[in-house]
């Protein structure tokens, strides 16, 4: 078991990919980022700078990485979600092992596909299923794995898509049309929620999907009257509309500013006037949000009938005034609960003795919480990937490929359910 510095290579640079990275600054023993491979030359060499790897290391695209002799032990790819295969698998061909962004697929044959080229090659693949790593879901998971409630009758997980992150990423944004990103809502932003329900749900796997949902909201009947096609240049409503560019990007610069303000990456120190004109151009930020073209579900439901005839929900709800993830598991002995953004947990035990009807028990996580990103998860998950990579004996939290697939299954068999009308779907 070697306790060298894991030698990694970014596939796709972008944020997700970057911070990972970021283990490489911090713990420098631990990994050790030696090359890139983007179309981007400005983010090649933000990466080359930030790591201090060679100018002959930056490649233009993962089919170029693959082309040259394996000089890593890992990859670490970030690139968009439908791209997420065709960019592994001549690189787990060539030896790479993987740290995958999820969704690792955007449907089951290229599911199927991925699973067989890591089966056939033996690579160590870890998808980015980062909450895993949070204390929050961490400390359910271990109170369900020491039997604290008993087995599990039925598990509820909810997340509500803030008004801010919806418009930015599900509406305007990257992930808004499933003709371009190939992902729908539930794939995009819910497969950490369905993979936290399998991973508490263990051995027991799904028997039946179904699932409904729609646009609600985010359509063009529902503009305001009179409204424009681009917030800062047609609109009246620029200063009162809830989803206004102006009050969600211009008021609030820093606010998702990875995404809102890519295209000014290269301009050192973008001044508001920069900003205002890129929403007023071409940025799909500053389109109407009722007119932006697109066409993925802002509220979703999906129910989960497991093998044991334990069943499970999983309710999606996009722009609500605050971000929220709350989990509820009710067993034989038991339940769980909590929010995610509030950093505890309540375990409720049945007590049938005179004068009580339940014991319960508050846990507060906020003193093991670190900084970063999904509550300190991301850092969590790149150490642990460089544990799993140097032979060591994963986490609990790990989720390598195999993991991964039951989640990812049911999102697929939920959206086939949603978009045919069916009642369940045969898992």
């Amino acid at each position: 078991m070697s306790t060298k510095p894991v030698t990694a290579i970014i596939v796709g640079g972008g944020h997700r990919s970057f911070t990972y990275a970021e283990l490489a600054l911090k713990s420098p023993e631990k990994l050790k980022i030696v090359g890139i491979a983007d179309p981007n030359p400005f983010r090649c060499e933000k990466a080359r700078k930030m790591f201090g790897f060679s100018e002959e290391n930056c490649f233009s695209s993962a089919d170029e990485l693959a082309a040259v002799p394996k000089f890593a032990d890992a990859i670490i790819n970030g690139t968009m979600d439908h791209q997420h295969v065709e960019t592994a698998i001549p690189l787990l061909k060539k030896g790479y092992d993987m740290l995958l962004e999820k969704p690792f697929a955007v449907n089951l044959d290229e599911l199927d596909s991925l699973v067989k080229v890591v089966e056939e090659n033996g690579n160590k693949v870890m998808i980015c299923h980062v909450l895993r790593y949070t204390p929050f879901y961490l400390a359910i998971k271990e109170r369900v794995l020491a039997g604290e409630i008993g087995d599990i009758i039925s598990i509820n997980t909810f997340e509500h898509v803030s008004y801010h992150h919806v418009s930015t990423s599900y509406v305007r944004g990257k992930w808004g049309n499933s003709d371009n990103c190939k992902t729908s809502m539930l794939l995009a932003k819910c497969c950490h929620d369905l993979d936290i329900m399998m991973w508490m749900m263990g051995e027991d796997k799904p028997k039946t999907v179904s699932s409904c949902g729609s646009i609600f909201q985010f359509k063009p009947e529902m503009a305001p009257e009179g409204a424009g096609t681009k917030c800062l240049v047609d609109c009246p409503h620029v200063d009162t509309c809830l989803y206004s560019a102006k009050r969600i990007y211009i008021d609030h610069p820093d606010r998702w500013e990875f995404y809102v303000w890519s295209a000014l990456e290269d301009k050192e120190n973008a001044t508001i006037e920069d900003k205002i004109n890129l929403l007023k151009g071409d940025s799909p930020y500053g389109k109407c949000i009722y007119k932006s073209g697109n066409n993925v579900v802002d509220h979703q439901s999906v129910m989960v009938n497991f093998a044991s005839g334990a069943t499970g929900t999983h309710n999606m709800i996009g722009g609500a005034a605050r971000p929220l993830r709350r989990i509820e598991i009710v067993g034989t002995k038991g339940e769980i609960w909590g929010e995610f953004e509030h950093n505890d947990i309540h375990v409720l035990r049945i007590n049938p003795d005179p004068g009580k009807e339940f014991d319960e028990e508050i846990i507060d996580l906020s003193a093991f919480c670190e900084g970063g990103g999904h509550g300190g998860g991301d850092l969590g998950l790149a150490e642990d990937f460089v544990n799993y990579v140097r032979g060591e004996e994963p986490s609990v939290s790990c989720t390598s490929i195999f993991d991964s697939v039951a989640g990812h299954k049911t999102v697929f068999l939920a959206d086939i359910s949603r978009e045919n009308g069916s009642v369940t779907k045969d898992y």
